[in-house]
């Protein structure tokens, strides 16, 4: 059983918390710091994302962190470096890399994947991986010990879904709206709708959701239309940014302590 599936297991009908940190966001220290915040605050896995220049997935919240990423000089392999590093600090917590198919196709699909498991990495979210390169991507990254996390949209179809659902593994990521990352405030009366069919298609695998979801009212609602766990990216990119203005160390007490509210509302579910 991979570490991802592990914790859905331990967590029974307690619903697993995702949180997100842009990795080298504004630099790789500091995002360090980030993720063993996020841990702190009770996240169940840690979602590092690798920076990249056209991120089409992702609102203005996490451009923004791709840009100061990247002006910082942050590379992949620093990235792999820092999930390693936070590996090492936080063993029992499980680490998925996310970032765009250009990174894993100019490496080298079969290096970046061995590469990114020696280095700690747990699973892969690659938003933009191509319908079609799925039954070669999928079996490759589980050859390499690697949970491939699929997703699918309110616009997949259920011929899609069905592909996707086979495929994928550690859970389903479903994209809870049309558009792009980006904290909202309500969650949509057709997410409920999404998720439960989300769930048929899924049989026995977790469904996570996540575009959307920053607040612990959010968090109850999606856990209660079904899900297994929630993703939350922007809201904890939104509180990296301000720390020009509070103070790194005010920082990571924000964080930390708004990421165990969402943490204490999977509970609540």
């Amino acid at each position: 059983m991979s570490a991802i599936s592990s914790v859905f297991r331990r967590l029974g009908d307690e619903g697993a918390l995702v949180a997100y940190v842009m990795g080298g966001d504004p630099d790789i220290a500091t995002s360090a710091s980030v993720i063993d915040a996020v841990v702190r605050g009770g996240a169940d896995i840690v979602e590092v994302g690798i920076p990249f220049s056209d991120p089409i997935a992702d609102g203005k919240s996490i451009q923004a962190a791709d840009v100061r990423s990247l002006a910082a000089g942050t590379t992949p392999g620093q990235v792999l470096e820092l999930v390693a590093s936070a590996k090492a600090r936080n063993p029992k917590v499980p680490i998925i890399a996310m970032t765009y198919y250009n990174i894993l196709f100019s490496n080298g699909l079969g290096r970046f994947l061995e590469s990114a498991k020696a280095f700690g990495v747990d699973g892969l979210i690659v938003p933009d991986l191509p319908f079609d390169e799925i039954q070669e991507y999928a079996p490759l990254a589980k050859r390499y010990g690697l949970d491939a996390v699929l997703l699918a949209a309110p616009t997949t179809t259920p011929k899609r879904m069905r592909a996707i659902a086979k495929h994928t593994s550690g859970f389903l990521y479903l994209v809870s709206l049309t558009g792009v990352t980006g904290a909202r405030a309500d969650v949509q009366e057709s997410t409920v709708g999404l998720i439960q069919s989300a769930k048929r298609y899924a049989g026995k695998v977790p469904v996570g959701v996540g575009f959307g979801i920053s607040t612990p009212e959010h968090v109850r609602a999606i856990l209660a239309a079904g899900a297994d766990a929630v993703v939350v990216g922007s809201a904890i990119v939104d509180r990296v940014a301000h720390s020009q203005k509070d103070g790194p160390s005010m920082m990571l007490v924000n964080v930390e302590n708004y990421v165990r509210s969402l943490k204490d509302a999977t509970k609540g579910a």
